[in-house]
């Protein structure tokens, strides 16, 4: 192969590399990196378009050049669609002692009944509801409380930022009461919160909800998820939230918490689960493993944007 013919091949080599495997050379928090990896299925069919359209012409033109782009191509989707497909198909059904789940609601976009109708149907024993107000919070957990399984709600604010959307939390009462640990912090920008058993007790709650990975924003995303990270060195900890990331930002783990991979995407809902964002997530320290993880599909029209993702989990 020519000179010229090498410099054209050798960058879309490493930009191939660099979309199947980010983690090799420590890029999966990279701008545009960090946002083309977290829709894994759209840029497989979007490599695998642009292959197919070079061994057209390398057949027809008979072009060396083109078949080599054309082999590069389709070894990066290849790749990324295997990175999709290892993430499995979601269990219908699932086998652990706590139930955990998390719902953002798009700014108060759902209203309480539905919040309410989600905890009860899933047996939730903890829900972890961004961008939920107080109020819809506590309202949702009177509906909750009143058909028979008791729930507290709270409440964690960004104080830097007045108008940053809350994050909200419905613990099961079944789990013992629960106090925020306001000096735990929260991610910046966008409030999160942690809550721990008054009596020592139990998981370690941490309700989770890192600023988006803007162009502009980039910084206050990674520190988010690595106020999550620091969360994770409490054995008991159960991350639940929209961690604005995908299993594939986290490189070799978020801290101490591993949780269970999805293919099914939970953002946006205007796209197929299939074509999404896995950004929903529920993670686990050392003394809980993730046995399961689904993405519900069926509240689609409730009015977020992201569908809940519930898990079950059991003590190590």
């Amino acid at each position: 192969m020519t000179l010229r013919r090498m410099l054209v091949v050798l960058p879309i080599a490493a930009l191939c590399l660099l979309l199947s495997w980010p983690q090799a050379l420590g890029a999966q928090r990279l701008p545009v990196v960090a946002q083309l990896i977290a829709f894994r299925a759209p840029l497989a069919a979007m490599l695998g378009i642009a292959g197919l359209a070079l061994v057209v012409i390398a057949v027809a033109r008979r072009s060396v050049l083109a078949a080599a782009l054309a082999l590069l191509l389709g070894a990066g989707a290849a790749a990324n669609a295997g990175v999709v497909l290892s993430r499995g198909v979601q269990a219908e059904t699932t086998h652990g002692e706590l139930v955990v789940a998390s719902w953002n609601t798009l700014g108060g976009a759902v209203d309480a009944e539905t919040i309410a109708r989600l905890a009860l149907d899933e047996r939730a024993d903890a829900l972890v509801l961004p961008e939920t107000s107080a109020a819809v919070a506590e309202a949702a957990a009177r509906i909750v409380s009143a058909a028979g399984r008791p729930m507290a709600a709270g409440t964690a604010l960004e104080p830097a930022v007045s108008t940053a959307d809350p994050t909200s939390v419905l613990i099961a009462a079944s789990l013992g009461e629960y106090r925020q640990d306001v000096a735990a912090g929260t991610t910046p920008a966008i409030a999160s919160g942690v809550w721990r058993p008054v009596d020592g007790e139990g998981p370690v709650i941490v309700a989770a909800h890192p600023s988006p990975p803007m162009p502009w924003s980039m910084p206050l995303w990674s520190a988010g998820l690595d106020w999550v990270a620091e969360q994770c060195a409490d054995a008991q900890a159960v991350v639940a939230g929209d961690l604005n990331a995908t299993v594939d930002h986290f490189g070799t783990g978020l801290g101490g918490c591993r949780g269970a991979a999805s293919a099914a995407g939970t953002w946006p809902t205007g796209a197929p689960a299939a074509l999404g964002a896995p950004i929903d997530h529920v993670l686990a320290a050392a003394a809980w493993k993730v046995e399961s993880l689904r993405v519900i599909e069926g509240l689609d029209d409730a009015g977020s944007d992201h569908r809940p993702v519930v898990a079950e989990l059991s003590r190590r």
